[in-house]
């Protein structure tokens, strides 16, 4: 007989495998974007309070720049993996 407690037996959903490691990847990125965005912003009050000089709205633009291209793509798939999470869940599986 087995037991019904043994995780052993159980089969493991490749789907479900990739959609943990894919929402892993959107976490870091999410993370990482959030930090640049926070980055320009404090750059631009330093530069705003001291001297705003071009190198600074470079870093500024720069920072803002690679922020947004991380935080579009990780947002929209973390609401992806959550609506599929959701909707595994209202199925059963």
């Amino acid at each position: 007989m087995s037991n019904p407690l043994d995780n052993s037996e159980r089969t493991v959903d490749p789907v479900r495998e990739r959609r943990a490691q894919v929402a892993k990847w959107t976490l870091l990125a999410n993370r990482i974007g959030y930090l640049f965005v926070a980055l320009a912003m404090s750059l631009f009050f330093i530069a705003f309070a001291f001297s705003f000089t071009a190198t600074m709205a470079t870093l500024i633009i720069v920072s803002l720049v690679i922020g947004c291209l991380l935080l579009a793509p990780s947002i929209i798939l973390g609401y992806a993996i959550k609506a599929a999470e959701r909707d595994d869940i209202e199925r059963g599986f």
